[in-house]
């Protein structure tokens, strides 16, 4: 078996250091949204399965993959269902496999996809869980499926089970629990799920497989932080991720041993032998400790793929006799010991031992099982409660969003720690929250006390009374965790707590305990007897799992008797006990099959929805509307009944918003929040007549911050008698010839793009870092101007158009988009020549030229404009300061209706490289501070930085519409990319100025991700394949400019690399692409 061979002579070094979690999450969430708002490009799941434990869960599953899809976590085209083991029962984690992919295939037979054209299609969203157990393979033609099945990408995530040690998470299923990191990232969206993560490190994976259809499979309580980028599957085979361990953790857990003589590289080795907890010494006799010290542990990440893809398609197509029989005897096939090891020779006599082995070794024992070793790779476990608060306040804690779509009092009114995590939730005043506690989807009313380090999920504690002094009192104790749940088959929920550190599991003969107190303490304390809890039959350990605890009865009556069995009411037990005892109570082994998924998932929606509205409210009556109120109308229109009225009664608040804050709140802004409430209301035809208005809007609020003071020369010319008297003939003889030329170089820029733009440029503050060079040994735009004895205005340009202006008032905006010479005439306008006394006695010739292909991202037009500006000034005697002819550009672009921002024309008025900001304000303000390059830098970047024309024309126009519009709803995610942007080149100027090239590379790098976070389609596959080329050869790339073709910067690891890269580029007849010699352009003559 051969792997796929490597592209280039060098590849880069695994890492053997830790990744870094905000940098993993940040590069996986890119490539997920990514893959989901254009996977054409960037190929995602074409399924996405969850194992559930009953169908009750799986239709919570399905309820929450449906949402998934709603936010743009799940791509369109991908089919997302949730399996439930048969009847409930466990089969175990290998029998769910096989199920759920037989599950799969239903399912698309279902849809009519992938089975032959007689057999009728079903309409269906892709989203659904599957029919139940007991179908015949005969009924769908099981090859043909199986052909199709092979060739699909599968997501499997194994979430079932009851999670008995984080058991406030069992009614939601842990995997959908809450983990906010990035959640800062977007304010106004959703709160990030493990599952969201999960799917973010997954979307990289995906990439591994190429073409060759296969199976991903991970686990729901654990996210994996690594590059899942960087893996390395071999075809035609099965894969298991590793990673190194010590050996005191490896005894508790599974470990590979890898082959020494059979290894594809450093990281990929065919598997030997599985172990599972061993000791010291079997992992001494089979070889399986490293030079390091340490062994190989299985990560529960698993890949198939191509032939041995195919062979466990055609086992699952054909496992329900093998599943059946597992129901009958009560028996359990696991993934991670049974089915893994049949692609292992060494395994095959232990497992043909084992219930279905036999099975397992005939039908899949051909193909081998390789160990890919992730050394950076580190884990998140969610386990128990505890881990999951430490995940919040350890590591990662830099990441949380600490509130999160949520409503709370001032603290004036309340006590809320500031390292609480507040998530989709309503606080009342009057609530105490200690620290580190996690809140979670609830109402929490006024006389709450919640502790330091607790967990509160799910609660909606109604007011008893409205009188202060009557208020209805609950303190839950410190390292607590507190949960509601909706009961099945009737109105009632049920109030459910335990200790943060309370393992379910442990029986009163292994110490466990209730809210971390001994059971033997806790029944003395209460007067509670073990028959109270237990049933006195059965042979089941007597734990916190199977104890009837939890009553359910009145809410104030269940909070009652929580403070009483928590050890902490002042009541009598003789009143209390009674009350519990006749109570109907509940489990959590119980509670697990008495959840009514249904109601529950419809609270969270409306909880969820209401508190959209509030926030909408609010930032519509109270604020100048900086929040995105598209994403929170989508929230509020889950409402089913009361959802489109609440957008509209926002609508109507429109007029009084915009006649309060005129002075303050942009029209652009104001018009698109009115545009935005017209489309959730369902009125699209009103909503684009708004349209234009917003962008009228922007080009008259650029004008104005950068036309300040010059407003008299952007005056329209008149018709004069004067003027007209020199139309038609030669002027006086006082003519005195003059003739200006203005060359600059183009501009290539590192980092910062986009926050120069208007409007972001108007409202925050703008950071790039870009260089100016000179092409192939010259400066390739220019013009010359000079005076004539004829009357009126000669344009020419490298086209071959010309153009003779005699009636000088003809030059008037607006300009149609194919006029060839609307950048000369904006120039006119912008500069007031039109209305100098100049033209009244001569004439003017100007010739423009751009030597560089067309759509290069340049910023060729911009640098022109600034080329024929100065021009203008200097034979006009005008103020031709870089600054000034900077801020006439941005002019000149809104009057050409381009848009655009500043850093094209800095880039190219001003020489080497420099760091500019802009200032919002009127006038907008720019500071350009030059980097004292190094000779050492100079020369270093000059030998290891290609600049390529990739030959794909490029249109920056589309591009920045898409972006602006973005950025005028206040879309999040837009906002946090601009704003990272900036942060990166500030870093870029001290990295440069610490001539750290490959720093710069991983900036670029990241930069690039973040422009097709902006917008999808700035790149395309001829540069996604040119950038897969240069890769291995480089530190870091980028398109120049907004993207979408043009000019590509690829940074090489060293001179060496560069040469070669270089080569391959100008020889390989795929790439029809154009390398150019290049100079860093330091001098700057007039």
């Amino acid at each position: 078996m051969e792997m796929e061979p490597k592209r280039g002579k060098t590849t880069r070094g695994r890492s053997r250091q830790k990744a870094d979690l905000a940098t993993v999450l940040r590069k996986s969430w890119y490539h997920l949204r990514l893959s989901v708002r254009h996977p054409a490009r960037v190929p995602t799941w074409d399924a996405i399965v969850l194992t559930a434990a009953s169908p009750e869960q799986a239709r919570l599953y399905d309820w929450q993959l449906a949402r998934a899809k709603r936010m743009g976590r799940i791509a369109a085209s991908t089919v997302a269902i949730a399996v439930p083991d048969p009847d409930g029962q466990r089969i175990g984690s290998g029998a769910a496999t096989l199920n759920a992919i037989h599950a799969l295939a239903e399912h698309y037979q279902n849809l009519g996809i992938g089975i032959a054209p007689e057999v009728e299609a079903t309409k269906d969203n892709g989203i659904g869980s599957t029919v139940q157990l007991g179908r015949s393979e005969q009924e769908f033609p099981r090859l043909q499926m199986v052909d199709f099945i092979s060739k699909k990408h599968i997501l499997l995530l194994h979430a079932g089970g009851d999670s008995k040690r984080v058991p406030w998470a069992n009614p939601m299923g842990k995997v959908f629990l809450p983990l906010p990191y990035l959640a800062d990232d977007d304010p106004d969206g959703p709160v990030p799920l493990l599952f969201d993560h999960i799917l973010a490190i997954a979307s990289c994976a995906r990439q591994a497989f190429k073409d060759q259809g296969g199976l991903f499979t991970m686990t729901g309580d654990v996210l994996p932080c690594f590059d899942a980028s960087t893996i390395v599957f071999p075809e035609d085979s099965s894969s298991i991720v590793t990673v190194p361990i010590t050996l005191d953790i490896a005894s508790n857990h599974g470990v590979i041993v890898a082959s020494k003589s059979h290894a594809k590289d450093e990281a990929v080795h065919l598997v030997d032998n599985l172990l599972q907890k061993p000791s010291v010494k079997e992992l001494v006799n089979h070889e399986a400790i490293l030079d390091d010290g340490r062994t190989l542990l299985d990560t529960g990440l698993i890949a198939v793929r191509g032939k041995a893809w195919r062979e466990l398609v055609m086992l699952a197509c054909s496992c329900q006799p093998m599943i059946l029989e597992l129901l009958k005897s009560k028996k359990e096939l696991s993934l991670y010991e049974d089915l893994v090891a049949a692609w292992v020779p060494a395994k095959h006599d232990w497992l043909q031992q084992r219930p279905l082995g036999k099975e397992l070794v005939s039908r899949l024992g051909k193909n081998y099982m390789f160990s890919y070793c992730a050394y950076e790779l580190s884990f998140l476990h969610f386990g128990t409660s505890g881990e999951v608060l430490d995940h919040l306040s350890g590591v990662g804690s830099g990441l949380v969003g600490r509130r999160h779509l949520c409503s709370i009092p001032a603290t004036t009114v309340s006590d809320i720690a500031a390292s609480a995590v507040v998530l989709s939730s309503k606080i009342e005043a009057g609530v105490s929250v200690g620290e580190d506690s996690l809140l979670y989807g609830s109402s929490i009313s006024s006389g709450i006390q919640i502790g330091s380090q607790c967990i509160v999920v799910g609660m909606n504690m109604p007011r008893e009374n409205d009188e202060p002094s009557k208020l209805f009192r609950f303190m839950l104790p410190d390292r607590h965790c507190l949960w509601e749940v909706p009961l099945v088959g009737c109105t009632d929920s049920v109030i459910v707590y335990c200790g943060l550190l309370d393992n379910p599991k442990n029986s009163l003969s292994k110490l466990g305990t209730f809210c971390g107190k001994p059971w033997k303490r806790v029944l003395n304390d209460l007067g509670i007897s073990e028959g109270d809890l237990w049933s006195t039959t059965g042979d089941q350990d007597r734990c916190l799992w199977n104890a009837r605890l939890f009553p359910v009865l009145s809410y104030f009556e269940m909070l009652n008797l929580a403070t009483w069995l928590m050890g902490l009411s002042d009541q009598k037990t003789e009143f209390l006990l009674p009350l519990w005892r006749v109570s109907r109570r509940l489990s959590l082994e119980e509670l697990h099959r008495s959840i009514d998924f249904s109601k529950m998932c419809l609270g969270s929606s409306d909880h969820q929805a209401h508190l959209a509205a509030g926030i909408a409210k609010a930032c519509i009556e109270y604020g100048l509307v900086g929040r995105d109120l598209s994403q929170l109308c989508g929230e509020i229109l889950q409402l089913e009944v009361s959802g489109a009225e609440i957008c509209k009664n926002f609508l109507g608040m429109c007029p009084r918003l915009q006649e309060q804050n005129s002075r303050i709140l942009p029209k652009s802004r104001a018009y698109q929040v009115q545009m935005d409430l017209l489309r959730a209301c369902g009125d699209e035809a009103t909503a684009q007549e708004l349209e234009h208005k917003v962008w009228d809007a922007v080009a008259k609020e650029t004008a104005s911050a950068v036309r300040y003071g010059f407003q008299e020369n952007l005056e329209y010319p008149q018709k004069s008698a004067s003027l007209n008297n020199h139309l038609s003939g030669s002027l006086d003889e006082t003519f005195h010839p003059k003739t200006i030329k203005v060359e600059l170089p183009v501009r290539v820029d590192f980092v910062g793009g986009w926050s120069d733009t208007p409007p972001w440029s108007l409202e925050r503050a703008g950071c790039v870092l870009n260089m100016a060079i000179s092409l192939e040994g010259s400066l390739p735009i220019g013009t010359i101007i000079e005076t004539t004895k004829e009357a009126g205005i000669l344009i020419n340009d490298d086209s071959g158009n010309h153009l003779h202006v005699q009636d000088l008032a003809s030059i008037a905006a607006p300009f149609d988009g194919g006029d060839p010479f609307r950048l000369v005439k904006s120039a006119l306008l912008v500069t007031g020549v039109l209305n100098r006394e100049v033209l009244s006695s001569t004439g003017l010739q100007i010739k423009t030229w751009a030597n560089i292909p067309r759509g290069s991202g340049l910023g060729t037009s911009s640098i022109l404009a600034a080329a024929v500006v100065k021009g203008l000034l200097q034979i006009t005697d005008g103020d031709e300061s870089n600054e000034n002819v900077a801020r006439l550009v941005l002019v000149l672009e809104q009057i050409m209706g381009t848009g655009g921002g500043w850093q094209d024309q800095i880039g190219g008025l001003y020489p080497g490289i420099k760091f500019t900001t802009s200032f919002p304000g009127v006038p907008l303000q720019l500071q350009v501070v030059p980097l004292l390059a190094s000779s050492q830098l100079i020369s270093e970047l000059q030998q290891r930085l290609l600049v390529v024309f990739t030959g794909q024309v490029r249109l920056a126009h589309h591009v920045l519409q898409k972006v602006v519009a973005r950025y005028l709803r206040r879309d999040n995610l837009l906002v946090s990319s601009i704003k990272r942007l900036t942060e990166l080149a500030k870093t870029g100027r001290e990295v440069l100025m610490n001539c750290d090239i490959d720093k710069l590379g991983e900036i670029m790098s990241e930069a690039w991700r973040l422009h097709q976070e902006l917008d999808p389609y700035c790149s395309n596959e001829f540069v996604d394949s040119l950038f897969t080329l240069a890769d291995p050869y480089c530190c870091g790339y980028k398109l120049v400019g907004a993207g979408g073709g043009g000019f590509a910067l690829l940074l090489a690891r060293d001179e060496a690399c560069a040469r070669e890269l270089r080569a391959i580029l100008q020889s390989d007849s795929k790439f029809d692409v154009k390398v150019y010699n290049w100079e860093i352009f330091l001098d700057s003559k007039p």
